[in-house]
């Protein structure tokens, strides 16, 4: 009797707190707090923070509990605990910023909370996915048929890229991969760079296509792959391109290597996590030239154009090959006349995405694209510029967002790095370039200025100075 009395109160508490909002302007205070620190706090968190965590080891309570004590606790222990990386000085792994409209989006989709796998399931994120489908051709420059899958991010709009090549190309054979399988199949060819990313890797092994069986190509110094050492192609062959190398930035020479791989009808797909977004700056669009001649690619919103987490795209110019691969047949599914985004993704369960994309690109414009994607440059720039007059050694071009720095050692890099990482006036990650230890700068906020580069920049100083001693 005592269970069931407890689930009858859990359901009244429910509706109460829907009706009376206290503990959404609870955490709405609680977001405006942690927004107004976010800019100046310390990037990574302290010790403290990170020690006072133990607070949430804990058994399953056996009760309910009250929502506003739930949600203290996670601002007071949680907040704390966090990476700033809304900020202007987090430079680790290629994370974006947030633009405040996405953000504020992203909210009002929290509460519509809506299933996105049909038109009949949501018709506003239908309509959103097919408007910014048209939006993305347009700012890529893609070809009229190419359709657009929302998925959770570049990791998975490889796996799907990849996957619709592997279905079309074992279709040249004769042979359908859905129904027959790997297991006697004909033989296929998977042609990348030798900087491919480690994403590109596990999606092949994903799809049974096997990582030893890559013909590998040799880069150039920057990490782009040299035009006159790719093999010969034919249609039996699956190219794999890079648009931002993730250590140096560096982009593939796209027209001469479409140009080669279309008269041999192999299937080109381009990695563009973060670099793809190049294509909507008026001075960097020259990196993406050619793009249009592939046939898949991979882009997150997430990274370049700062949209909230998480936010992958899929690219496609052959519509049946992609919709094929990622085929789902039921009964209870009702396919309409309308855009049924389940067509073009893995997922059937998948969050409405879309909308945080759709305000965030709507909110910008060509020219607010353009204008965030170059400042991204140009803050990149400026860091290899000031960390250069500070006798630090710049490994890499500055084409797009990506420094790579090193000290007169690998050991001195090592220790400059973990005392830049204490600090945490700034946070960097380390990497291997070219046989030796580098220290990785990926500028992707919005609200990174140039103190917040100048102050990064003495905190290189510092560190510097202290892994001397």
């Amino acid at each position: 009797m005592k269970n069931k009395e407890t689930k009858i109160n859990v359901r009244e508490n429910m509706f109460r707190e829907m009706k009376e909002k206290s503990i959404f302007n609870q955490v709405k205070e609680y977001a405006f707090e942690y927004a107004d620190n976010s800019l100046n706090r310390n990037v990574y968190p302290t010790e403290e923070a990170i020690e006072d965590l133990k607070i949430f080891d804990e058994d399953l309570p056996e009760f309910p509990n009250q929502p506003q004590d739930i949600l203290e606790k996670l601002h007071k222990y949680g907040s704390p605990a966090t990476v700033s990386q809304i900020g202007g000085r987090y430079f680790g792994l290629v994370n974006g910023g947030i633009v405040p409209t996405g953000l504020a989006a992203k909210w009002l989709s929290d509460f519509w909370d809506q299933n996105t796998p049909l038109y009949v399931t949501s018709p506003i994120t239908s309509k959103l996915e097919s408007v910014v489908e048209r939006w993305l051709r347009q700012i890529f420059d893609l070809p009229n048929e190419t359709v657009a899958g929302f998925v959770s991010g570049t990791s998975m709009a490889i796996l799907c890229g990849l996957a619709a090549a592997r279905y079309r190309v074992f279709k040249r054979l004769d042979w359908d991969i859905n129904s027959k399988g790997l297991i006697n199949a004909p033989r296929i060819r998977i042609v990348a760079g030798k900087h491919a990313h480690g994403t590109v890797l596990k999606a092949i092994a994903l799809l049974g296509l096997g990582k030893d069986n890559i013909e590998w190509i040799d880069v150039d110094q920057q990490g782009r792959i040299i035009p006159e050492n790719i093999p010969e192609l034919d249609e039996k062959t699956i190219l794999i391109l890079q648009a931002g190398n993730v250590n140096s930035g560096a982009f593939d020479a796209f027209d001469k290597i479409c140009d080669k791989a279309n008269k041999a009808n192999a299937w080109i797909h381009i990695d563009g996590a973060f670099g793809l977004w190049a294509s909507g700056s008026v001075k960097l669009n020259h990196l993406t030239q050619g793009i249009e001649k592939a046939n898949s690619w991979s882009v997150d919103g997430h990274k370049t154009l700062n949209t909230p987490y998480d936010c992958g795209i899929v690219l496609c110019s052959d519509r049946e090959a992609l919709v094929s691969t990622l085929q789902a047949t039921g009964s209870y599914i009702i396919y309409g006349e309308k855009r049924d985004g389940m067509l073009y993704t893995p997922e059937m369960s998948r969050r409405a995405r879309i909308v945080e994309l759709w305000a965030t690109m709507k909110y910008l414009g060509r020219q607010g694209i353009s204008e965030l994607v170059t400042g991204l440059h140009e803050r990149a720039v400026q860091f290899a510029t000031e960390l250069k007059k500070n006798n630090f050694s710049i490994l890499n071009e500055i084409v797009f967002n990506q420094v790579l720095v090193c000290c007169d050692s690998d050991e001195l890099t090592e220790k400059t790095l973990t005392f830049i990482q204490d600090l945490r006036e700034c946070w960097c990650g380390g990497a291997i370039w070219d046989n030796r230890k580098v220290i990785r700068i990926s500028v992707c906020s919005w609200a990174t200025t140039q103190e917040d580069i100048s102050r990064s920049v003495r905190a290189f100083v510092k560190a510097r100075g202290e892994a001397k001693k």
